[in-house]
């Protein structure tokens, strides 16, 4: 045992440091004391000055040493840049703890860089009177996972801490299932297959991702075909991982990129427009279904997100459009 975990109070977290780790860097040590929480988590809160160590703001080079007291001050939702709005949201379920929606395609997870409203995030600060985990930061409160902006879907959201905390650890751990609906061009010859190939940042474009053999983070993406249409494939596709734009770099990997991603299909985009006249305006990937254990009371939840209208349109016309 390397240290000791106090819960304090609602929102913060106490440790107390039994034993000098001189090669271990602060981060990793949180890391493994508080296995709830992601490592990207705890490098944001010591960028934005949350974490103390013996009430002196801590710095991320700094090395466990016994005796030490750690405190982590969890951000507070009232105090987020993004502001309530009143928008529209397709709630598939809510409860005391958690709130599952179906997100639109068009509306970014939570706010960014050219994105400071109309943001899922503004939806859900508004319908929830505030009532959101602050584990996600001041800038993403609530948000354990997100979608791409032109992805609908399935996403829940935390509405306290310790919800926030229960699902971070079944995501961390890969106990979520996340089932996904896409259309992809071309007619996938097997009727299913896995695709096993790491992520990471495009070398030249970093704001893709790519395949890259000697990248560190594995991505591993399950598939089977639902449907065969014109020119084009409907499939069924788990992720194992949860890796950035991860189902899109994987179909591009294989030579079959979702229709309308201009990011990472723009000929399949425009071969598809010349043969059959669809212009699909967003990527036709659709996150159908959601299942994991309730965070506070351990019972096994499932939630499916019907087809929005233009994805059901898109596959109808394919269906109905056979060469």
């Amino acid at each position: 045992m390397v240290g000791e975990l106090l819960e304090n109070e609602p929102k913060s977290t106490v440790v107390i440091i039994q034993e000098t780790l001189t090669n271990e860097r602060l981060d990793r040590y949180l890391t493994t004391m508080l296995p709830n929480v992601s490592r990207g988590t705890i490098q944001r809160l010591l960028r934005e000055g949350h974490i103390f160590v013996n009430d002196k703001k801590a710095k991320n080079t700094q090395h466990p040493v016994a005796g030490q007291t750690i405190k982590i001050n969890w951000p507070i939702p009232k105090d987020v840049k993004a502001k309530p709005e009143d928008l529209p949201i397709n709630i598939l379920f809510e409860d005391d703890d958690l709130i599952v929606v179906n997100k639109a395609s068009g509306m970014p997870t939570h706010p960014s860089n050219g994105h400071d409203c109309g943001t899922l995030v503004n939806a859900l600060l508004y319908h929830c009177a505030s009532s959101l985990s602050g584990v996600g930061g001041v800038v993403r409160p609530g948000i354990v996972h997100r979608l791409d902006m032109n992805t609908s879907g399935c996403l829940v959201a935390a509405k306290n801490d310790a919800a926030h905390l229960g699902l971070a650890s079944q995501f961390k751990n890969r106990e979520v299932d996340k089932i996904y609906h896409a259309i992809v061009a071309g007619k996938l010859e097997k009727d299913e297959g896995k695709i096993d190939a790491p992520i990471a940042r495009h070398p030249k474009n970093r704001k893709m991702m790519s395949v890259q053999t000697d990248a560190s983070r594995e991505a591993q993406t399950s598939w089977n075909v639902i449907e065969r249409m014109n020119k084009c494939t409907l499939v069924e596709v788990k992720i194992h991982t949860g890796r950035t734009h991860q189902i899109r770099v994987h179909f591009k990997h294989i030579g079959f990129p979702i229709i309308g991603d201009t990011t990472y299909g723009p000929k399949a985009a425009s071969q598809l427009r010349s043969n059959t006249g669809i212009n699909p305006q967003r990527q036709m990937l659709h996150a159908k279904q959601l299942s994991f254990a309730h965070p506070k009371t351990g019972k096994a939840k499932s939630f499916e997100a019907p087809w929005p209208i233009d994805f059901e349109q898109t596959v109808n016309i394919l269906r109905n459009n056979k060469l």
